[in-house]
């Protein structure tokens, strides 16, 4: 599977649609696959939802819940859920539409598709939302020529008639296709007063980790035209090329994650403002198709945890997203280290999740590692360093395609301050994940790592001590 699709609340259910082949580990016979959650924790997978056909694959989309039966294809007592998502051909990519009365299980394309075509090749994956404007309001379209690095807004009264408003971009990273765009308001600081809207774009290749990546903007929008607060200079032909964009220049825009593999991430429909939650594909497309699947059960990749938004301000007045797992754990054993210099064992013979939280300063250490290792393999090692102000990802590549090892990293505006948030997970006997999240989830890296098991995680300070140092560790059963 890769991306998730129209993630929506509904009668209190979460509904996770997402890219999958119900018939094998490749990439083809795009439908959308279907999963169900109360908790956003555990997951029921349901029959596929909307399958290919002999004219179109199902590429991505969203889904509305259709209050006020705006499409007719519902009621007012008994709103449908309308599906918006592009159907693939070759040469040609176009927007179409399928609803559901039965809570969103069983789906019917609309005998209208398509509903939006630009009679282009690359005109896809459109994010669907309700505006408002004051009065009764209207649906707001956004989808990428991706080619084009450009995301063009349509409304419409109906969910299937659409009339175009305007276009953003090429604008900010563009060293790769733009894909998967999402827009949504956010309170900075939780202040209403200051609200302002944040845009999604994700791009392959071209991310800050290499390959796909995720980008976010901040702005307004006045229900026609998408305004950034830090308008981009509109980017040179040789970037769009050839992604000549240079590791200074990626580091100056927003990123979702910096690690190689969070893509393709977008939010639930159903939600209010201070439950924005965002769901992405826990994969990079430089190995997607490479990564070992599981044998047994013949199934390749997964999805990140979810994740709370939120906007702050930084000291500098520019608003950074904030992301926050939405996953609910035992607090497990705090372990308190105080002042720590050399060596500390915080587990051992951990076979399955774990969730490690460490809190300390620097004092006059010059950098920190968490070790995971095992008895069979390289070890993983995640690292804070004083002197140049980052934390980076060592992983190994041992039975990995090549382009999986690597050392992303991620800058911090704090780096007198150690405080993570790191959840690791065995996806299969193969692959397992480690999604980082640190200052406060302002900077998250997420990588795919090989699965080593039993595995023990250690501290090793090096050059001083750790100050008021603390480690929250737990072992997640199941």
């Amino acid at each position: 599977m890769n991306d998730p699709n129209g993630l929506v609340f509904h009668d209190g259910l979460y509904h996770l649609y997402f890219q999958c082949n119900p018939q094998g580990v490749s990439h083809a016979n795009i439908s959308w696959g279907h999963a169900t959650s109360t908790d956003l924790t555990r997951w029921t997978e349901h029959d596929p939802a909307i399958l290919w056909d002999d004219e179109a694959q199902i590429f991505s989309g969203s889904v509305v819940v259709d209050h006020g039966n705006t499409s007719g294809f519902g009621t007012d007592q008994e709103p449908a859920l309308v599906a918006l998502y592009t159907a693939a051909a070759p040469g040609h990519q176009a927007q179409a539409l399928a609803y559901s009365t039965d809570g969103g299980y069983v789906w019917t394309k609309y005998q209208g598709n398509p509903v939006l075509d630009r009679g282009t090749s690359d005109f896809r994956d459109p994010k669907v939302f309700r505006y408002d404007d004051g009065g009764d309001g209207f649906w707001v379209m956004i989808a990428v020529e991706a080619q084009d690095r450009q995301v063009l807004f349509h409304r419409s009264d109906d969910l299937k008639t659409w009339t175009f408003l305007s276009s953003y971009g090429p604008a900010g990273p563009v060293g790769g296709v733009w894909e998967c765009p999402d827009m949504f308001p956010l309170a900075v600081d939780g202040d209403e007063d200051d609200v302002r809207w944040v845009l999604l774009i994700s791009l392959n290749p071209g991310g800050i980790a290499g390959g796909s990546g995720t980008h976010y903007v901040v702005g307004d929008f006045d229900g026609t035209v998408f305004h950034p607060s830090a308008p981009f200079a509109t980017p040179g032909p040789e970037s769009l090329t050839d992604g000549s964009q240079s590791r200074a220049e990626l580091e100056a825009f927003g990123w979702i994650d910096f690690g190689p593999d969070c893509y393709a991430g977008v939010t639930f429909d159903g939600l209010g403002r201070h439950d924005r939650t965002l769901i992405a594909w826990m994969d990079n497309w430089e190995y997607a198709g490479l990564i070992p699947a599981e044998e047994s059960e013949e199934h390749r990749s997964a999805m990140t945890l979810p994740r709370r938004l939120s906007l702050t301000r930084d000291q500098g007045g520019a608003e950074r997203l904030r992301q926050t797992p939405v996953i609910e754990v035992d607090p497990g054993e705090s372990i308190e280290l105080g002042r720590l210099a050399g060596s500390a064992v915080l587990g051992e013979g951990m076979t399955g999740a774990a969730r490690i939280r460490l809190a300390a300063a620097f004092g006059d250490a010059q950098s920190v590692e968490l070790r995971i290792e095992s008895s069979s393999g390289d070890g993983v090692v995640i690292r804070q360093d004083r002197a140049s102000g980052r934390i980076e990802l060592d992983r190994p590549g041992a039975g990995m395609p090549p382009g999986f090892p690597g050392t992303p990293s991620m800058l911090l505006a704090q780096p007198d301050e150690i405080g993570w948030d790191v959840w690791i997970d065995a996806l299969n006997e193969r692959v397992s994940s480690i999604e980082l999240f640190a200052q406060d989830g302002e900077k998250v890296l997420t990588a795919l790592i090989p699965t080593a098991s039993p595995r023990t995680y250690s501290l090793d300070v090096v050059g001083g001590a750790l100050s008021g140092a603390r480690a929250d560790v737990v072992d997640i059963e199941g």
